[in-house]
């Protein structure tokens, strides 16, 4: 896809100049002959750089830069005018413009500042790409040899590098938020952003917001436009956590955004194209839910062409030795200290224990013991600081 370039300038001869010289070099080039109207594509068209007039009637160029950076603050503008000082300069520049051209604007200057803006601007993206997959890889490792967690790495394999949309199930604890992380990582879009939400946090009015985003003024909070967690995810990975909490409402809304690959900000009424792959998970038995008329069957089948079955701690207890002894590596080295020991008598009196809480209660457990044990953890410890039921 050509880079875009938006040119805002009230003379039509400059922005036919301009236009002419950066057609040359195979950038798409817009026009607009004021603030308000280059505001306008601004907002509504895929840019990539901007150049913008400082002296115009009605709206000047200043009063434009800091709408466009209202709208997309990572969008870089170079202001240009033909009455330039230091002081409009600096002004420019303090408001977030990339930078500042003098008319009558010399070619090699224009091109050069083209070019090392986009630069900018990609890098910039590239950047904020590999901290969101960097978040995503970290403490994703899934810690097992049972059988049933095989199984589930298994599954992970055969599905991860397809395009195919997975239900992840299993009790609260279990770590379903690894298995759709891992999945991620192993797959083609690991260089893009797994973006997660859980639908059980955010209320269900703020829900549409929170996964389409809204436009300016559509409620009475929304100050300005937002990108919601499709657009977020852009080229990666969707992770909708606890999706059985979400309301019908919202749900009906995810099933068009997966049956046409669009979504509407919340107060817009453009369609927008997403390329999302949507992972989802829940600790509720769907199928109750359905029967109970509380979650949309169509959706359900959308969101499970493969289901995945994460087992519970207690299903998987000779996995125990080797997630406590993950744990103890981990939080000992959070804590700043040397890693401790724990004795056989104590790791076995571990696993006889009733896990209802599953790994996150074992994270919890194994954290008490670092903090409240001596050197070493030993049975005692476990009698005194670990609640048998």
């Amino acid at each position: 896809m050509a880079t875009t370039i938006l040119v805002i300038d009230d003379e039509r001869s400059i922005r036919g100049s301009i236009k002419e010289i950066l057609e040359y070099e195979k950038y798409k080039v817009l026009e607009a002959e004021d603030g308000a109207a280059g505001l306008r594509l601004a907002k509504d068209e895929n840019i990539d750089l901007v150049f913008c007039d400082i002296k115009m009637p009605r709206m000047d160029g200043m009063e434009v830069l800091e709408g466009i950076k209202m709208l997309k603050p990572e969008l870089p503008v170079i202001m240009i005018s033909g009455h330039g000082n230091i002081e409009t300069a600096v002004e420019a520049l303090k408001k977030g413009a990339y930078d500042f051209i003098e008319k009558p604007v010399d070619l090699n200057r224009l091109l050069i500042t083209v070019r090392n803006a986009l630069d900018k601007s990609n890098l910039e993206a590239e950047n904020k790409t590999l901290i969101k997959t960097i978040k995503a890889s970290k403490n994703s490792s899934i810690i097992g040899e049972s059988k049933p967690i095989k199984e589930v790495l298994d599954m992970i394999d055969k599905v991860a590098d397809t395009e195919a949309r997975v239900l992840i199930t299993g009790p609260n604890g279990t770590g379903k938020e690894l298995v759709a992380k891992q999945i991620h990582e192993k797959s083609s879009r690991n260089k893009s952003p797994f973006i997660e939400v859980n639908c059980a946090a955010i209320p269900s009015e703020l829900i549409e917001s929170e996964l389409f985003g809204h436009e300016k003024g559509a409620f009475t909070s929304a100050i300005k436009q937002r990108k919601g967690k499709f657009e977020q995810a852009e080229g990666g990975t969707l992770f909708l956590d606890e999706i059985g909490d979400m309301s019908l409402q919202a749900q009906a809304k995810v099933l068009r955004a997966l049956q046409e690959n669009k979504i509407s900000r919340v107060g817009g009424d453009k369609e927008i194209s997403v390329n999302v792959r949507v992972l989802a998970a829940t600790n509720k038995n769907l199928q109750q839910e359905i029967a109970d008329g509380n979650f949309r069957e169509d959706l359900y089948h959308r969101l499970g062409v493969i289901l995945i079955q994460v087992p519970a701690l207690n299903d998987r207890k000779e996995d125990i030795p080797l997630l406590v002894d993950f744990f103890l590596d981990k939080i000992c080295a959070e804590q700043g200290i040397t890693k401790k020991k724990i004795e056989d008598k104590a790791l076995k009196k571990l696993a006889e224990y009733d896990w209802s809480g599953n790994i996150r209660e074992l994270r919890n457990v194994v954290e008490r013991l670092v903090i409240l044990s001596s050197q070493s953890i030993v049975l005692d410890d476990i009698k005194k600081y670990v609640y048998f039921n």
